[in-house]
């Protein structure tokens, strides 16, 4: 009896416990997608293996009051209803056939309501972040990588004589959506006219005859997925067998040879700057893994003493003063006897409803469009000040976002619907002549390739990892495909060869 007993405890502990997760995970995929959008299961996993260290103060607290605290209300109510004891019952007469007992509920009948509650609660939860997606994809295989991938390594890739210098931009969630309607936008008005402007008087590659950009490919819609596509030409895949080691301390892509590892041996000095914590999402060791001499981030600027010791904004520092640390260092980094490549991430137009720092005008009704306007300002600022800079000349310049913004409800109150999203590029200074920039279907893995071509450098054909020279006239892996949506049912897919080659070195 005593076992019995103890069993059914445990039966109900169990049920409980089923309940309370199913309870939070439904509300956490439906914050996911309230918060992001629709990005992809791969990026949800990822930012749970690889850590929340470093994630922005509000997100925390919007998850706690929007998922977590609804999963403990709900459990709790639907909880004590289901498995609520008394002496005193409830029953209904049957005649002859005694009473049926209708509350309390039997702890048989209670366990078995909260089980299929749990499976209908988690099936809506898996359906709304893409999960059975995910599941369908990676039981099935692709060649896509080892037919189409071009190692670097084999490419013979040529520096010109004069080995000009790099600094790529990667801003925050900026899409083309922001300029005009009547530029391709969705704005009623252009938030960033300056970013247009740079774009028209320098190398814009274009979705249309204007103005435009390219659409997120899968493995790209986060900012790491993003920055080792654009650097390496490749979609960051997490793998069916994914560890938390996987993207960790150990190695990083360890079989990928990024533009900073090609600049390395070229005897290039290198620097990443970012106003959050390095550590976040393991940035720091993919780009100290391949190449990188120096990272600056929040830490770093309160020891150069470009904030205050203790100083915490939004996710770490607002980009005003990362644009302030970056003369600094880039002034002392100039002055090397080597050619240099700098990078750098700004923040300020994160989700959600980016940061209004003390430099931003509140002439729109949304804010997150008055920080828009002042992240493009605050670039066109950046912009002025390299030009007088005697290292600009014999610079290229990259201008990327580095993916479609995070925020789901702005967009969801903004955008009519249909309206397609392009991520903004621009190239300043390039030693390539550009021929085919309209209408042009590519993604962040072909500015790979592009980032070369325009330093002045040539390889054998127009393609590195899977991307393509957008400044030639072969077209890329989604042009072929007839779309990105094309590709991206292909890159989602399990690739043995992409795990052997990249990952398990």
């Amino acid at each position: 009896m005593r076992i019995k007993k103890g069993l059914k405890i445990v039966l109900i502990i169990f049920c409980m416990i089923l309940l309370f997760l199913s309870f939070l995970g439904y509300f956490s995929a439906r914050w996911y997608i309230e918060t992001y959008g629709e990005m992809g299961f791969d990026a949800i996993l990822y930012t749970l293996f690889s850590g929340l260290g470093g994630v922005q103060e509000g997100l925390v607290k919007s998850y706690l009051s929007a998922a977590l605290l609804p999963a403990a209300v709900w459990f709790l109510l639907v909880g004590v209803f289901l498995f609520f004891t008394s002496k005193r019952k409830i029953s209904l007469p049957l005649g002859k056939r005694g009473l049926l007992r209708l509350y309390p509920f039997r702890k048989a009948f209670s366990c078995s309501v909260s089980t299929i509650l749990a499976i209908v609660l988690l099936f809506q939860a898996s359906s709304m972040v893409g999960l059975s997606e995910y599941i369908g994809s990676i039981t099935k295989r692709s060649t896509l990588f080892q037919r189409e991938y071009v190692d670097p390594n084999n490419a013979n890739i040529s520096f010109p004589k004069e080995k000009k210098n790099l600094i790529y931009i990667y801003l925050e969630s900026m899409e083309t959506t922001f300029f005009s309607k009547e530029q391709g936008g969705a704005m009623e008005e252009n938030r960033i006219p300056n970013l247009y402007r740079l774009a028209k008087e320098n190398i814009n590659f274009s979705d249309h005859e204007d103005v435009g950009g390219f659409k997120v490919a899968t493995g790209t819609s986060w900012t790491i997925g993003a920055l080792v596509a654009q650097t390496s030409g490749l979609p960051l895949k997490i793998p069916s067998n994914f560890q938390s080691n996987t993207y960790g301390a150990d190695s990083f892509l360890p079989g990928v040879t990024t533009i900073n590892d090609l600049l390395k041996k070229q005897g290039y000095y290198q620097a990443f700057m970012i106003g959050s914590f390095k550590d976040f999402a393991n940035r720091d060791q993919f780009f100290t893994q391949h190449g990188v001499d120096r990272i600056y981030d929040l830490n770093s600027a309160r020891a150069d003493g470009i904030v205050p010791p203790k100083y915490h904004q939004w996710w770490g520092m607002e980009d005003k003063h990362l644009y302030t640390y970056a003369k600094q260092e880039l002034t002392k980094i100039a002055q090397k006897d080597q050619p240099f490549s700098f990078t750098m991430l700004t923040v300020d137009t994160h989700h959600v409803g980016g940061y209004f720092c003390s430099e931003c005008e509140n002439v729109h009704q949304e804010q997150y469009e008055n920080v828009y306007s002042c992240a493009d300002r605050q670039l066109d600022a950046f912009i002025s000040w390299l030009k007088e800079q005697p290292f600009y000349e014999n610079t290229t310049i990259m201008i990327c976002g580095d993916h479609a913004s995070m925020d789901h409800a702005y967009m969801e109150r903004n955008l009519e619907e249909g309206y397609s999203r392009h991520i903004y590029n621009c190239i300043i200074n390039s030693s390539a002549e550009a021929h085919n920039t309209k209408n042009r279907i590519f993604n962040a893995m072909d500015l790979f390739p592009t980032t070369l071509a325009a330093m002045g450098c040539t390889f054998d054909g127009d393609r590195l990892g899977i991307g393509t020279n957008l400044f030639s006239d072969t077209p890329t892996l989604a042009e072929e495909k007839g779309s990105t949506e094309a590709l991206n049912v292909e890159i989602r897919k399990n690739s043995p060869f992409y795990l052997s080659k990249f990952i398990l070195q």
